[in-house]
């Protein structure tokens, strides 16, 4: 089969690879019909995730037709059309009994090395992201291997739902929805969403559906702005032309802030000069600026929500900002599993339509000229969308 792999920073090849086969009683596999390039894959695209392996199959967005199951898969027989989670869980580990499927604490083998350190270890395997997360091949593929099956791909029913409009499920809509209930919006709210990339664009629809009344949202890219304006009613701010886009967001709240700052942005932030050159000699992971920017934002007792992804260290944290004015944080990965059924609804009764963010449609042989467009935000790119 075609797939696309990584044959290192800025390097990715769309090459014919072996096709995947059953590996265990609970897998299926899946011919893909429509996959995307998520925000998060251009971290790796530019060489800033450990562990990845050339010819690693990339792609965590991705849906499809089941071709073939494995003899102890339940609920999928062979020509049903999924969308899959880009986290694998069991379903049935301490922390999948909470629903919390992002921390499953079987499915991630890449674990295995890390166990024992004090700092934290990654939580559940995922899609084509590196062997820190269990070195699963992905989905910009022609046909893609599922594991734990039973747990996590959602049928589509023959209800007239596009791919295009139900493919975002697997991940960007889950997660910008994930962080719009950590953020705790209601009807009233008001939200600052630092980054108006996909993740961030699906924050706004979210907050929208939830009841923001006021939405500003930072980006140093005036299309996405403008198309955020446009499609949710943002208060767009350029921190290319401002300075200090808190300060902003305070002189329009009567000097409170905002309920809640959703920070999706994540690691690869521009930092200042020193956390440039602390990056540089590796004793720095992550750039806090957005951070910062969030605490300064948001209103007394209010909320910073950050689906961002984060790696290591962040120099300047000002956690006695936080703490003086009684911030909640809420983070992590999105445990896609608990919020795809109902986000399913939303979609088929036209009350979300997440498509609308798709700007540029492509085949998966072109898929490394579409991560050069999406990486390079050339022809006012959102979102790529590849068919096999």
């Amino acid at each position: 089969m075609k797939a696309l792999t990584y044959q290192g920073a800025k390097d990715v090849r769309v090459e014919n690879v072996p096709d995947p086969v059953l590996a265990a009683s609970d897998d299926l596999i899946l011919r893909v019909t429509a996959t995307a390039i998520c925000g998060s894959d251009l971290h790796i695209f530019r060489g800033k995730i450990p562990d990845m392996k050339d010819g690693d199959i990339l792609g965590h967005e991705f849906m499809g037709v089941v071709e073939e199951v494995g003899a102890g898969v339940t609920d999928l027989r062979p020509g049903d059309r999924v969308v899959v989670p880009f986290v694998i869980a069991c379903g049935s580990c301490f922390y999948c009994n909470k629903t919390l499927f992002a921390a499953c604490e079987t499915t991630n083998t890449g674990r295995g090395a890390i166990i024992n350190k004090k700092s934290a270890t990654p939580g559940a395997g995922l899609f084509g992201y590196s062997h820190l997360y269990g070195g699963y091949a992905g989905g910009q593929a022609e046909y893609v291997r599922v594991p734990k099956a039973n747990v996590g791909p959602l049928r589509i029913a023959d209800s007239g739902l596009s791919d295009e409009q139900v493919l975002f499920l697997s991940d960007i809509l889950p997660t910008g929805y994930q962080a719009a209930v950590n953020a705790a919006v209601k009807p009233g709210s008001s939200v600052a969403i630092f980054g108006a990339g996909p993740v961030g664009l699906m924050s706004a629809l979210c907050a929208r559906f939830l009841g923001a009344e006021q939405i500003f949202m930072i980006d140093d890219n005036d299309y996405r702005l403008q198309f955020a304006q446009a499609t949710y009613g943002v208060i767009p701010i350029n921190f290319e032309r401002e300075d200090d886009p808190a300060e902003i967001i305070l002189q329009a709240t009567q000097g409170h802030g905002v309920d809640a700052s959703i920070e999706a942005v994540g690691f690869e932030a521009k930092g200042s000069a020193i956390e440039t050159a602390l990056t540089a000699v590796k004793l720095e992971g992550s750039s806090g600026k957005a951070l910062r920017q969030c605490i300064a934002a948001t209103r007394r007792g209010g909320v910073v929500s950050v689906p961002g992804v984060y790696a290591g260290f962040i120099h300047g944290f000002l956690f006695g900002d936080a703490f003086d004015k009684g911030l909640t944080f809420k983070m992590g990965q999105t445990h896609a599993q608990q919020f795809m059924p109902q986000l399913l609804e939303h979609i088929a009764n036209g009350q979300m339509r997440p498509d609308v963010i798709i700007s540029h449609r492509m085949k998966l042989s072109d898929a490394a000229r579409g991560y050069e467009i999406f990486n390079n935000q050339e022809d006012e790119c959102r979102k790529v969308v590849l068919t096999p």
